[in-house]
């Protein structure tokens, strides 16, 4: 498996028009039985090689954006497509297997599990595909060394800096090769100069993926392409 995905002058992620409404039994917060509205009829494409940033208040429909092209959750009305499949059309159990294949998530406060090592934590989504041991410990050896800790491979999350650990994070959304990455407030938790470190290595991983970084940080934003901005779930 490469470091990189194939280069695709094809946009791949599409959303369409999408809105996403919920009741009172489906949260968020929806008082009084009301219906909220957390996206509203929002469109947006993502090519291959694009760092797209999505910004917003606290609110504004970022995180169900990025649930939905993640095939976490799906639309109302509208529709999403990921690399040519329109994932709202899945299964459940499929778009899990598709979202394990084609989108790789980076989170803010990493999601390592504290009882493997790092190399263990960039194999996982590899375990879970069915790949075999040998080839699983050397992809997971290509990634930390591409993020720069072949060095740390063995210790684990409790000994390692939260920039360390944000860059397994980073190394273990790569590990099934995805063509999208989607992180959500990669930075948020660490300090300006970690923080520089991730985000140079998201572009560095860039070429021929769709990059999707959801932050409140104008400094981080300034670092992608282009910035979608979301306020009350319009884009604006």
């Amino acid at each position: 498996m490469a470091v990189t995905g194939p280069s695709s002058p094809q946009p791949l992620v599409v959303c369409t028009e999408v809105t996403r409404r919920y009741d009172s039994d489906g949260g968020p917060f929806t008082p009084d039985g009301r219906t909220v509205t957390a996206l509203d009829s929002v469109s947006l494409d993502v090519a291959g090689g694009e760092v797209v940033g999505v910004a917003g208040p606290s609110g504004s429909g970022k995180s169900t954006l990025l649930h939905l092209l993640a095939g976490l959750d799906t639309p109302t009305t509208g529709e999403i497509a990921v690399c040519g499949t329109t994932v709202g059309a899945l299964s459940r159990r499929r778009r899990t297997a598709f979202r394990r294949e084609n989108v790789g998530m980076v989170f803010q406060r990493f999601h390592l599990l504290p009882a493997l090592t790092a190399r263990e934590n960039v194999a996982l989504p590899l375990v879970q595909a069915g790949v075999a041991r040998s080839d699983r410990r050397s992809r997971a050896s290509e990634l930390l060394d591409a993020v720069g800790l072949d060095d740390r491979a063995s210790h684990y999350p409790s000994a390692l800096s939260g920039g360390e650990q944000q860059r397994v994070a980073i190394a273990r959304a790569l590990a099934a090769d995805p063509a999208v990455v989607i992180a959500d407030e990669p930075t948020g938790e660490l300090d300006r100069e970690t923080g520089e470190r991730v985000l140079d290595l998201l572009t560095d991983v860039s070429d021929g993926r769709a990059i999707i970084v959801a932050s409140h940080d104008e400094y981080t934003l300034d670092r992608t392409d282009r910035v979608v901005r979301l306020r009350d779930g319009i884009r604006q």
